[in-house]
């Protein structure tokens, strides 16, 4: 039986799932590396075929209606299943793939990691897309992670989540960050003057979780003083160059300041903990050839980068 005039296909639910995501035609046509009238006229065909709104303005932005959340649930099923398909067994050819992998990220991974796996990334798989989603505190990515949204997520965690596969990326020591001219550039960094300091701190990517310096100070029942607190962790090293503030992050975060503004790098209090970088992803794509193969490629730059850092 011809079905030639189905008045859905596979572009348009993956349309609507990106739609009820986003929440925005703009950025769906970002995302998706379509034009906003293409996007646009999508969304005219979904509302035609289903006889919905999908997206309705409220208070100044669009939010999905009740029948698009049930739409977008059911499209993912059909979606994952298409995907699975069309992905076969075993074999997966990275230089003929033309497949789309996202990954989340906080932005205190230093962009010399990313630069590296994008390097990579290009050669493996020319004709592949890779989206970088930021990592967010209100992004759900474990929800992302089970809904196909993301593939996979590089983070830094006390206790990562039990409930996804990980693997350990990068190992770093932690470091405090300051001015030239502030006085603790000059000896090492005890706990005293660590504590007495004052201190710019980035927002936790997570309400529910402390952050690992946070974590070690409770366990030592002391606490820093925290006079400046920014929601991304690439402004806190412009403060600290000419104020008497400190910043403490992981050491490779912190090396692409000193080499650009007038900040040194020390040591972290004897006794603090190492910071480690996981890769976390859903058990739906624990045995899928793509993402085993995105999931190598990540390690193969950490491993590399590790190895250079100790070689310097």
């Amino acid at each position: 039986m011809s079905r030639a005039n189905d008045p859905i296909d596979v572009y348009l639910l993956r349309v609507l799932v990106a739609l009820v995501a986003e929440r925005s035609v703009s950025r769906v046509a970002v995302r998706m590396n379509q034009t906003q009238p293409a996007i646009s006229a999508a969304l005219r065909r979904l509302r035609e075929a289903f006889g919905d709104p999908i997206l309705v303005r409220e208070r100044g932005s669009m939010v999905p209606t009740e029948r698009a959340l049930l739409l977008r649930e059911r499209a993912r099923g059909v979606l994952l299943d298409i995907d699975h398909m069309l992905a076969g067994p075993e074999a997966f050819e990275p230089r003929a793939s033309a497949m789309t992998f996202t990954v989340a990220s906080p932005d205190y991974l230093a962009a010399s990691f990313m630069g590296d796996v994008v390097a990579r990334f290009r050669v493996e798989a020319p004709n592949a897309r890779l989206v970088v989603h930021s990592l967010t505190a209100d992004y759900d990515y474990e929800r992302a992670l089970a809904h196909g949204e993301l593939d996979i997520v590089i983070g830094n965690w006390p206790q990562p989540p039990e409930r996804l596969h990980l693997s350990l990326l990068l190992e770093d020591e932690l470091v405090c960050l300051m001015g030239k001219r502030n006085p603790l550039a000059k000896g090492t960094m005890t706990l005293e003057r660590y504590l007495a300091a004052p201190h710019v701190v980035p927002l936790p990517l997570a309400s529910a979780h402390r952050a690992v310096i946070e974590t070690h100070l409770a366990g030592l029942r002391v606490s820093r003083d925290a006079r400046v607190v920014v929601p991304y962790y690439a402004v806190a090293p412009h403060l600290v160059a000419d104020s008497d503030l400190v910043f403490t992050t992981a050491r490779h975060f912190a090396m692409q300041f000193v080499r650009t503004l007038p900040v040194v790098a020390v040591p972290a209090p004897e006794g603090f903990p190492r910071m480690r970088f996981y890769q976390l992803w859903h058990d739906r794509s624990q045995h899928q050839a793509a993402h085993r193969w995105l999931r190598g490629l990540l390690s193969q730059v950490a491993a590399k980068q590790a190895g250079d850092a100790a070689a310097a």
